[in-house]
């Protein structure tokens, strides 16, 4: 099944009067690159995190973001007062030694000191725990379903795309049957050009002009691109299949390339034009297949 890098999931759990977040966002990276954002009371968790999200996502640029955050209205946090008392009593006794006159917007400046607020140490229990992982995981399946779809419409664009250029492979026949004609008529009006009455060894210049067409003979050439082709399509439901289907079009790129420079003709080199293009398009889409 082929799958695009793209992905979004987002789950939330309610534990304990706390409310437990799991975004994850996935774009297209050649190699595993995961960032992982959460509280640093759950670092402790990170590798395991890790781990689950390695395994389930393989491959991408992975940015997945875990918060805590209070359920209920009333926000569990301590006012620490004899810290602001001790706070003013220092600012007081600063002020008549330096002869300092007071602010008006004392209240701002005390609160901007370190210290004045405390939110208890959270601890987080099994049952707490185990929330979180299942928060993940219905990230991670959500972040899968998203993949797969894209991955539906990747796939139908790029069998479309190989259906062209298998499209384009067949309107080459028709011409390269004239291609031989022109070709003899034009080295034959070369040399009777230059060579006085047409005296000239005629068998001579027919094993010359069967070297020249067989090697420009395109057959070989054809015949590989169609196999090629066929073995993309057959190949594209594989698991994992967007690095193999990467070397396939490289192939498929090298018998275009071969079939233009032995063309010698320019409604072939027109069509191979059109081949390279549907090509580019395919390795464009195929940077974003797991």
């Amino acid at each position: 099944m082929i799958k695009s890098m793209t992905g979004y999931g987002k789950a939330e759990r309610i534990c304990h009067g706390k409310t437990i977040t799991v975004e994850i966002k996935t774009l297209n990276s050649k190699q595993l690159d995961l960032s992982i954002k959460l509280p640093s009371e759950l670092k402790i968790y990170e590798f395991d995190y890790r781990n689950i999200m390695a395994a389930a996502l393989q491959r991408g640029k992975i940015d997945a973001v875990i918060t805590v955050t209070n359920a209920e209205s009333e926000q569990n946090v301590n006012i620490h007062k004899d810290v602001i008392s001790s706070y003013l009593k220092q600012i007081k006794e600063i002020s008549e030694e330096f002869n300092i006159p007071p602010t008006s917007d004392l209240a701002m400046l005390i609160f901007r000191m370190p210290g004045i607020f405390a939110t208890p140490e959270q601890q987080y229990d099994e049952e707490f725990e185990n929330n979180i992982k299942s928060a993940l995981s219905e990230s991670l399946k959500q972040v899968d379903t998203f993949r797969i779809n894209e991955g539906d419409i990747l796939k139908k664009d790029l069998i479309n795309r190989i259906h062209l250029i298998l499209e384009y492979l067949d309107q080459v026949i028709p011409f390269e049957a004239k291609r031989h004609e022109n070709i003899r008529q034009k080295l034959t009006k070369n040399i009777s050009d230059i060579i006085d009455d047409n005296q000239y060894d005629k068998n001579r210049f027919e094993q010359e002009l069967i070297y020249y067409l067989e090697k420009l003979d395109i057959t070989e050439e054809k015949v590989r691109l169609k196999k090629h082709c066929d073995y993309f399509i057959e190949s594209i439901d594989e698991d994992s299949a967007g690095k193999k289907l990467g070397f396939i079009s490289q192939e498929i790129g090298r018998e275009i390339n071969t079939l233009g420079s032995k063309a010698n003709d320019a409604e072939i080199q027109r069509l191979v034009v059109m081949m390279k293009d549907e090509l580019e398009k395919i390795k464009e889409q195929l940077f974003n297949i797991l």
